[in-house]
This record gives C-alpha cells, sequence and structure tokens, in this order.
C-alpha cells in the first residue's frame, strides 16, 4: 500500500480568508459569529450565523465566470487555487492522468436554487430560468470546476453525506491513492447555506442556537448552556499525494494521512445514537485502518457542534474508546469558533489538525462559561486558550444527518 501525505492546504472561512489568517484565528480563539448580512434576517428566529466576510471570487476569476457559480462553488476554487499553489505541483510535470478530485457538499447550491424560485413564484408564472441553473446549484460542479482549472483528467466525483460530505472525500482520496490509482488529489469541501431557505430549514428543527443578544458566545460546545449550532460557511482543500510521488519533487510535506473510519448510526435521521454507538465504532475503526493503538492519539478534533445530545454522546463515544487514555488526550472543537459548516465542516477541521501537527498547538475550544453535569470534565476539552502540545497523531470526527460518521488520522511525518 503507497503512503499518502498532505502537501498543500488552502482555507476560506469566516474566521480568516486563507491559511495563516485562519490558523491565527483558532488559535486566538477569534469567534466568526455575528449578525447576518447576506439577506435581511430580522424576521427569522435566528439572526446571526459564521459568514465568511471581505471575499471576492473576482480576485481569482474573471467577473463573467463568477456569475455562473454559486457561492459555494466560489469558496472551493478559492480553497483549491491556495492549496495547489501551496503545494508547489506544476501541472506541466504531472502526468495528469493520474491527477483527480474529490470533494464534499453536503447542499451545493442552495442560493441559486432560492432565487430561482422566488423569481419565478413573483414572475408572470411561465417557466423562464437561468441556463445555469442547473450546473450552478448541483453539488458535483464544484470538482468539475476545480479538475478543469488545474487540468487533473482522473478521478472526480462528490460526496454528499450531509456534514460528513468533506471528511468521506478525504478518506476516499487517500484510499486511492494508497492503492496506487493515482498521484495527485485535490480533496476537501465547500459549503455556503447561509440563505434564507438554509437558516429558516434549520431554526424549524430547532437546531440553531437563538442567542440573538450575544452571537459571538452562542457556539458553546460542552457547556452547560449549549442550545444549538452556529451556520458557518466556507471551504477547505488538501492536496493529497503519494509520498514517493512527493518525496521525489521535494515536497513540503505537512503530515501524513494515517487511516480513517466511516460507519452509520442506523438510529435516527438527525438525532446521534444516545450512547455514541456509531462514533464509537468509526474511531475504532479509524483507529484499526490507521495500525495504531489509542493511547498514540493525541489530539481530537471533535464533531462539538453545541447541541444538547450530539455532544454528550460524542463524549460517550471517546470514553469508550480511549478508556483510561482519554484523560491524557487534548480535545476542542473549533466549531466554537467557525461555527457548523456543514458538507465543509471535515475539511476545515482536518485542516486544524494538520496545523496543531504542525506547530504544536491545539486550537481552543472557546465559549466555555459553566460545565455540563453529564459531562466528565476531567476531560481535556481545551477551554478558551490553545495550548502547546507536541502533537504528534491528531484525529478528526465528523457525523451527518442520515447518522453518517468518519473519523481521519493524521500524523507527524
Amino acid at each position: 500500500m503507497k503512503r499518502v501525505v498532505v502537501t498543500g492546504i488552502g482555507a476560506i472561512t469566516p474566521i480568516g480568508n486563507d491559511l495563516a489568517s485562519y490558523w491565527e484565528g483558532l488559535i486566538t480563539g477569534k469567534s466568526g459569529a455575528a449578525p447576518i448580512t447576506l439577506f435581511d434576517a430580522s424576521q427569522f428566529k435566528t439572526g446571526f450565523a459564521c459568514e465568511v466576510k471581505d471575499f471576492d471570487p473576482t480576485s481569482i476569476m474573471h467577473r463573467r465566470e463568477a456569475k455562473r457559480m454559486d457561492r459555494f462553488a466560489h469558496f472551493g476554487m478559492a480553497a483549491a487555487e491556495e492549496a495547489y499553489n501551496d503545494s508547489g505541483l506544476d501541472k506541466d510535470s504531472l502526468d495528469l492522468d493520474r491527477c483527480g478530485v474529490i470533494w464534499g457538499a453536503g447542499i451545493g447550491g442552495l442560493k441559486t436554487l432560492e432565487s430561482e424560485i422566488e423569481a419565478h413564484i413573483t414572475g408572470d408564472g411561465k417557466p423562464r430560468h437561468n441556463p445555469f441553473l442547473i450546473p450552478k446549484m448541483i453539488p458535483d460542479i464544484a470538482p468539475g470546476l476545480i479538475s478543469i482549472r488545474f487540468g487533473f483528467r482522473g478521478i472526480n466525483y462528490c460526496t454528499v453525506s450531509a456534514c460528513a460530505s468533506a471528511s468521506h472525500a478525504l478518506i476516499n482520496a487517500a484510499d486511492y491513492i494508497k492503492l496506487g490509482k493515482a498521484d495527485v488529489i485535490i480533496a476537501g469541501g465547500s459549503e455556503a447555506a447561509i440563505t434564507k431557505t438554509g437558516m429558516g430549514g434549520f431554526n424549524s428543527m430547532k437546531a440553531l442556537s437563538e442567542r440573538n443578544d450575544s452571537p459571538e458566545t452562542a457556539s458553546r460546545p460542552f457547556d452547560a448552556g449549549r442550545e444549538g449550532f452556529v451556520l458557518g460557511e466556507g471551504g477547505a482543500c488538501l492536496i493529497l499525494e503519494d509520498y514517493e510521488h512527493a518525496k521525489k519533487r521535494g515536497a513540503k510535506i505537512y503530515a501524513e494521512i494515517l487511516g480513517g473510519g466511516m460507519t452509520a448510526d442506523a438510529h435516527h435521521i438527525t438525532a446521534p445514537h444516545p450512547e455514541g454507538l456509531g462514533a464509537s465504532n468509526v474511531m475504532k475503526l479509524a483507529l484499526a485502518d490507521a495500525r495504531i493503538n489509542k493511547e498514540d492519539v493525541d489530539y481530537i478534533n471533535v464533531h462539538g457542534t453545541s447541541t444538547p445530545l450530539g455532544d454528550i454522546a460524542e463524549s460517550k463515544a471517546i470514553q469508550q474508546v480511549f478508556g483510561d487514555a482519554a484523560y491524557d488526550l487534548n480535545i476542542s472543537s473549533t466549531k466554537s469558533m467557525t461555527g457548523h459548516l456543514l458538507g465543509a465542516a471535515g475539511a476545515i477541521e482536518a485542516v486544524a489538525c494538520v496545523m496543531a501537527i504542525r506547530n504544536g498547538i491545539v486550537p481552543p475550544t472557546i465559549n466555555h462559561f459553566e460545565d455540563d453535569p453529564e459531562i466528565d470534565n476531567k476531560l481535556n476539552f481545551t477551554f478558551n486558550t490553545a495550548q502547546e502540545k507536541d502533537v504528534k497523531v491528531a484525529l478528526s470526527n465528523t457525523f451527518g444527518f442520515g447518522g453518517h460518521n468518519t473519523s481521519v488520522i493524521f500524523k507527524k511525518i
């Protein structure tokens, strides 16, 4: 089996529009939550979100090209552009038939669909639609556009598994390279669901925080006062590469991707298994796939969405899997800062793991005010302040509606 390494990273997030600013935001505990500016949210129960700020897609593409893409694709293209440039790859020296793109998006072009429906119902009723409606809306257009951008002619598709989408993309990409079927794969995810439809849908499920008086403290993973997640948007990209291929060209290597796990709760369409069964199983599978012991893991970037049920289930799962070793771990939820990026969450959180390995710093879980008696707070949730630590192995958990569970493991190299 081939070894797989990360050789390039890009990030467009609510706390920074490139890798450096994203990482700086994480380790300083910056909150990306603020009142919504993308539309008038005055009539919604939740009037805030973690928006990407000051982002201009025309900085990387022509205005005409940008108009033919949804915002989620803009994020994907920008993250991929940064990652490609960071990797030092030169497409003229690559076998482009052995280079591909696997990308995650849980929803895709929601704003595009919403706008077209609004235009139709407020018009004269005649079926007039933008010819770019379908290609702007479908989730798989993001990897298609990225492959066109870089001329990658190998494997190309989109993973759609709600909040686990980007993590599934990373695992699939790593497995494909391990099997010797590709040299380089651009992997990650992007999402842009801060729209009237997105906010209204999640509000009606009572999934979102309604702490409108204090948006910046609304995402409170593992805190007794948590009452829902904060919707985020953005994207992240990791260039995954065959280790020997990367070494031969003298590439900078961030970390090795050791393995991953994928399971289902088989329990409920939105609620996690109360004992964290699917979550514990997926971490066990990831450890087995990576061929490491539970004691080898130094840091877990948890799913940790700040929902009443989810945080309890995940903390139970960690204790089930790691036993006494759980108390030696650093655990943190970076969603406390970025909000929940849905289908892109696994990508930006994988980046947080890789950067923790590279820099020896664990980003915090901010907004902790009161311990939850149902959660074992002897666990080190890295509350409120980043901690220095020699992170040799990091694990990233991402779980999605439908009971989809993923865990991805990275190692210092």
